[in-house]
């Protein structure tokens, strides 16, 4: 047994030694995509070079340390931690870095005062060596899946406690990284984390299964499911209230993080639900704010009443479909809605969203067949409330269900008190202290 981990040790670092090479030869070329990422406008036009290492703010004095998430969905599960750190340990200096600009345009508002906000460094050694060198982070807190060879591995020779939060792996990423070539590499990366907090049972069996220690992996709840400590801004509140105004005494219904080819199955039930209830408006989140857009001018050419909520178009008495194509609304979008039907579950090729917010508001919570990693929300939330989330098989289903919520109140009152007490019970004891202080 101690042969055969000190071998996998030692394959670890010779394929490790590769990747470092490999990232480092292809500077340029990781460059000039960049480069061609900031033309295309999915890299931030000034704040680019942040990418390379480059700090575009001082260091303040004091121990930092440094929470990382890769996109918006995991950066907004950050901050309900990052807001306890500041509370409970005003004496550490927060760096919150993402990688999108889509996260970026919307977490910055939501910070504290105080916390610094960066783009994060690419996973190569002269990035991430410039970033720990200048920052000097006590600690890393990664978010969900955020695997990167050489800053997880180059923390470790600094002696800085690296901890991976919401843990999670697809079992497509599971399949990969368990491949004879890349088994050791995520072994040797396991062993240099200092702490394993995964989402579920089964998240924590697939990281024991890459190596990880068991001693380093401890359940601590989801934090998708502390979507309360959340800033709401004065002027969003207005647009909120504008918008139940506009939706007044109207049947309403909302399909949220819907991601394309998934707009079809939303819009034939739509067209289907008119039918029979012909006051009624959807409101249409697409996952990407361009899929709206360009969602929203396709209908309008096909004759259908349309407003785009970027373009501050007001939902009049002959709008049946609301185009939602901005960013970091959905939670509030979430008040002017008593149906939410959750995206990303309704094609093969796509693993769910969070219902917790969905339900946190009050609404009748239904989702698609394909929910991935989100399946142990919906076990724990249908365990506490056999009704507070609706699962249906296809479209056919989905149409069945929302006619019965719109046609029945005392149905649709149930399922959003449902909905409620689940999150409220499954939420309970959410344990954050415990990831705050470095080991």
């Amino acid at each position: 047994m101690a042969a055969a981990c000190m071998a996998m040790a030692a394959r670890g670092k010779m394929v490790y030694e590769l990747y470092r090479t490999t990232t480092h030869v292809a500077g340029p070329i990781i460059f000039a995509h960049i480069q061609w990422r900031r033309l295309r406008g999915l890299e931030h036009p000034t704040r680019w070079p942040e990418r390379f290492g480059r700090p575009s703010s001082p260091r303040p004095p004091g121990p930092l340390l440094w929470f990382h998430a890769v996109s918006l969905g995991e950066g907004l599960a950050a901050i309900p931690m990052i807001k306890h750190c500041v509370r409970v340990h005003p004496n550490f200096v927060v760096l919150m870095t993402s990688t999108t600009t889509s996260a970026f345009e919307v977490i910055k508002d939501q910070l504290p005062d105080g916390v610094i906000y960066q783009l994060a460094p690419l996973d190569s050694p002269t990035a991430v060596g410039k970033f720990l060198g200048y920052w000097d982070p006590v600690a890393v807190f990664l978010m969900e899946s955020e695997l990167w060879p050489n800053l997880i591995i180059s923390a470790a020779e600094k002696g800085i406690p690296v901890a991976l939060l919401n843990a999670r792996m697809s079992c497509k990423s599971f399949k990969r990284w368990s491949r004879t070539f890349a088994l050791p590499l995520i072994s040797l990366m396991l062993s240099k984390i200092s702490l394993i907090a995964p989402l579920s049972t089964l998240q924590g069996v697939h990281f024991q299964l890459l190596h990880a220690s068991p001693h380093i992996i401890h359940f601590a709840g989801d934090l998708k499911y502390a979507v309360g400590d959340f800033n709401v801004l004065e002027e969003d509140i207005r647009k909120i209230k504008d918008l139940q105004l506009q939706l007044a005494k109207r049947p309403v219904w909302m399909a949220a993080s819907i991601h394309k080819g998934e707009e079809e199955v939303m819009l034939w039930v739509h067209k289907e639900l008119i039918k029979m209830h012909t006051d009624l408006v959807m409101i249409l989140v697409t996952r990407h704010p361009r899929h709206g857009q360009q969602l929203a001018l396709a209908l309008k050419k096909q004759g259908m009443n349309v407003s785009l909520r970027s373009r501050s178009e007001t939902i009049s008495c002959s709008t049946s479909i609301y185009v939602v194509d901005t960013l970091g609304e959905l939670r509030t979008l979430y008040r002017v809605t008593p149906i939410a039907v959750i995206g990303g579950s309704f094609l093969p090729c796509l693993a769910g969203h969070n219902v917790a917010e969905a339900a946190a508001a009050g609404c009748a919570v239904l989702t698609g067949p394909y929910v991935g990693h989100f399946s142990h929300m919906l076990a724990g939330m249908l365990q506490a409330a056999s009704s507070s989330i609706l699962q249906v098989a296809d479209k056919a289903e989905l149409l069945v269900a929302l006619n019965k919520l719109l046609t029945d109140k005392k149905s649709l009152e149930a399922h959003c008190r449902a909905a409620r007490y689940a999150f409220s019970t499954v939420s309970k004891g959410m344990k954050v202290d415990q990831w705050l202080v470095p080991r």
